[in-house]
């Protein structure tokens, strides 16, 4: 059986980043409720995470050369 190794960093984060899951589903037009979502499909779930991803890094190039 796999293990669940999806624990935050920094659990001071976690409101941040529900934040940025419903901003992201919402710009490509996938609707999530609170709680369970198991009724979206494996690409739209992908779609959300894959744009979480890059808007992480997006945010973190900005940063480091100094254009916050």
């Amino acid at each position: 059986m796999a293990r669940n190794n999806n624990r935050l960093l920094n659990p001071n984060a976690r409101s941040a980043l529900d934040k940025l899951k419903y901003e992201t589903a919402s710009e490509i037009g996938v609707t999530l409720k609170d709680g369970y979502n198991g009724d979206i499909t494996t690409r739209q779930a992908g779609q959300i995470g894959g744009n979480m991803v890059r808007k992480m890094i997006q945010s973190y190039e900005n940063s480091i050369s100094g254009n916050a």
